[in-house]
């Protein structure tokens, strides 16, 4: 049995704050730093000796070039170099491609070996101020796995906007979609609160609402937003609430479950903004009651769908 054959439903999951990991490393060296990724984010392993390289001239140096898969032309992303390690050519021919889908954009990362996949909660996910300190911080948090080894989750959005820029938000784009519509009071006046951990993700949101002269407030996790909303005295100041799905100690489909369970905060708008954008994760989030799904990197309609939110 493949590695990743042994993935639930993700719609499982979410409903216990859970999340499958895909763990992998990017060295055969043996005290190399075991990585892992949600095996959402990804559809397959191959390996790289069954492929051939097609590379492309004036790109990123650590966008290795394309290959052929199921009639998909699909960038191969170096990861090792990305994390200062340095595979030698014998190991390259030894290493494997890790098959992702970031937001509908495929693409191959380099690994050396998918190690196996484990299921966690994400209240298990640990994500220390050390880890945001850097602005070039790779490291986005972090889990234990049985043995007590230490198991990073990386910020692949970073990966992508150093790498393949052009796979992400656009915050250009959300000025001209607001050039014809009137920004409501609630909205105009208020505050929109949002959840994500990506540093990367956060920048984009950051420009767009302040293109739009909006005010937002910015949270790391799902739980900080909630203690926050469940201290405040008056919640009619949130015109609406954005969070990602995937962040530690409280998922995006927790938060949603606990705001719409509490008398307070029901009517609340809640908009998902996520990279995994399968129809699973789709209709989880408007079953849990979402008011809406956004891409993330078509982030720039967040705005236009919270005025249509306040509107209806």
């Amino acid at each position: 049995m493949s590695v990743l054959e042994s993935v639930d439903a993700a719609t499982n999951l979410a409903k216990n704050n859970e999340l499958q990991l895909l763990v992998f490393r990017v060295s055969n060296n043996k005290d190399s730093a075991f990585y892992a990724i949600n095996v959402f984010k990804t559809r397959e392993v191959v390996e790289s000796k069954n492929h051939f390289l097609t590379q492309i001239p004036s790109t990123h140096p650590l966008l290795e070039g394309t290959i052929i898969l199921r009639g998909l032309q699909i960038p191969i992303l170096n990861l090792p170099s990305w994390l200062g390690v340095h595979l030698t050519h014998e190991e390259v021919k030894k290493s494997n491609i890790l098959i992702c889908d970031f937001n509908g954009v495929v693409i191959g990362i380099r690994i050396m070996s998918a190690y196996r996949v484990i299921k966690k909660n994400w209240n298990e996910m640990h994500a220390p101020d050390s880890y945001r300190l850097k602005e070039e911080g790779v490291v986005i948090n972090d889990t234990r796995l049985e043995d007590g080894s230490l198991c990073l989750i990386l910020d692949y959005e970073k990966l992508l906007a150093d790498i393949i820029p052009q796979a992400l938000v656009d915050v250009v784009k959300e000025s001209s979609s607001l050039k014809n519509i009137v920004i409501p009071d609630k909205l105009k006046h208020g505050v929109v609160l949002i959840a994500e951990d990506s540093k990367t993700a956060q920048k984009a949101l950051i420009q767009i609402f302040h293109n739009a002269n909006i005010n937002m407030k910015l949270f790391d996790n799902g739980k900080k937003l909630v203690d926050y909303i469940f201290s405040m005295e008056d919640v009619s100041l949130i015109p609406a609430i954005v969070t990602d799905i995937e962040m530690p100690e409280m998922s995006g489909f927790t938060v949603i479950q606990t705001l719409r369970a509490n008398l307070k905060t029901r009517n609340i708008p809640i908009i998902v903004n996520s990279s995994m954008t399968g129809n699973n994760n789709k209709r989880e989030a408007e079953v849990l009651g979402a008011s809406g799904f956004i891409d993330k990197t078509k982030s720039h309609d967040v705005i236009p769908l919270i005025i249509s939110l306040i509107n209806s």
